[in-house]
């Protein structure tokens, strides 16, 4: 059964996830990708451009399907290994402003999870973003 999740990381983040075709979540903890499985669905939400940034964003900002179960690490630093998947991200979508998604009867559901960075939406929800997201 296919599930629906979101990913918190800031903008910068995300957009090398998609140039390089991988996604990486919770400061490159493996456990939350564990949970993701081949063919469900991944929605970045991102509350910021930079992580050490205090420019606001608060918008989904990319939408992908996990490709396979391999959840693998990379160095990023000497002194710093993440975990990673691989991703087939959807090439033609804007970002998706947060006021957008409080609009869904779900979202009171999914606000306080936030600050989680992994968790699970209904496919409703998923698509109600997504269908705002695509511009083809």
């Amino acid at each position: 059964m296919v599930k629906f999740w979101v990913g918190v990381v800031s903008e910068n983040h995300v957009k090398r996830g998609v140039e390089g075709g991988f996604c990486q979540i919770c400061h490159g903890k493996g456990g939350p990708l564990k949970r993701m499985k081949k063919g469900d669905y991944l929605l970045y939400y991102s509350p910021k451009v930079a992580l050490d940034s205090d420019q606001k964003l608060q918008a989904f900002t990319a939408v992908g399907k996990m490709k396979d179960d391999k959840v693998y690490q990379f160095e990023m630093a000497p002194d710093f290994i993440s975990f990673r998947r691989d991703v087939e991200y959807y090439n033609s979508v804007r970002p998706c402003p947060i006021e957008v998604a409080r609009q869904h009867p779900d979202w009171k559901n999914y606000a306080s999870q936030l600050r989680y960075g992994h968790f699970e939406v209904s496919q409703d929800f998923f698509l109600s973003v997504f269908n705002y997201m695509k511009t083809e």
